[in-house]
């Protein structure tokens, strides 16, 4: 039987919809216009996209960002596959003393974390610089691995794996050819999820950047202190495009392996 809503709870939806679209859509907007005041519309343009591949500076925190993100996604999904499957073996009360530790990145604050790394790297007499925002990074992208991978790992049933083994399978072919054809999707969405966080992350960053790493995120609020300016919202809008595409797609990829897990067949 199926329930009516309240009328009350589409307006607020709709409410909510707008409150938080509507001021990225101004942003979008704004970043096709020829004049540079946002207040003043003079003109559809692409000269202030034009302008961002000419900007040395962009190009040099774009750069940096997509360097920081490369190596943490891959060391991240690395890692964070790794706890999962370790953390499979293990007994309940093991599995949930180090699964809150592992969750740990997820909850605690972001400027707790980039305060607490910085202190750290501090101590360590480390220099501040690209080393330091790709270890900070992996710290809180493979914390989001884990509880992709872990997830996907809950729901598929061992069954195989076990008939894997009666076939005489070893412990390496049992994984490559049962575990991770399974698993695999868990880990693209993961790694696509660790690098759209990384790539838009600015509050660790902020903390543990030093002379010549200065990421995407750092340069655009550095410019907007000057005031908002249409390359900015240009690049905001490169951004934001990025993110929605990486995210629809961790999900689309996500939702597939669910739909295909049944028909998995042993190899052997």
């Amino acid at each position: 039987m199926k329930t009516k809503s309240h009328p009350l709870l589409g307006i607020h939806s709709l409410i909510m919809m707008i409150f938080i679209y509507v001021p990225i859509a101004f942003i979008v907007a704004y970043s096709f216009n020829s004049s540079r005041l946002a207040a003043d519309w003079s003109g559809f343009t692409f000269d202030w996209y034009v302008s961002l591949f000419d900007n040395r500076h962009v190009m040099e925190a774009l750069s940096n960002s997509l360097t920081v993100a490369v190596v943490s996604t891959i060391v991240s999904t690395l890692l964070g596959t790794l706890a999962a499957l370790a953390m499979r073996k293990v007994g309940r009360r093991t599995k949930a003393g180090m699964g809150g530790l592992l969750y740990m990145p997820i909850i605690v604050p972001d400027i707790i974390m980039g305060l607490s790394l910085l202190v750290l790297f501090t101590q360590l007499h480390m220099p501040l610089g690209k080393i330091t925002i790709m270890i900070a990074h992996i710290t809180f992208s493979l914390s989001y691995v884990y509880v992709v991978v872990s997830t996907r790992l809950s729901g598929m049933s061992s069954q195989l794996e076990e008939a894997a083994q009666d076939l005489g399978a070893g412990t390496w072919q049992t994984f490559r050819h049962v575990t991770l054809p399974q698993i695999l999707p868990g880990i693209v969405s993961g790694a696509l999820i660790a690098f759209t966080l990384s790539l838009d992350d600015f509050m660790v960053s902020f903390f543990v950047s030093g002379p010549n790493s200065t990421t995407l995120p750092i340069y655009i609020y550095g410019q907007v202190k000057r005031g908002i300016s249409p390359e900015i919202n240009a690049l905001c809008t490169i951004l934001i495009l990025v993110t929605v595409t990486l995210i629809f797609l961790a999900q689309f990829v996500l939702n597939r392996g669910k739909g295909q897990k049944k028909q998995s067949v042993l190899p052997f």
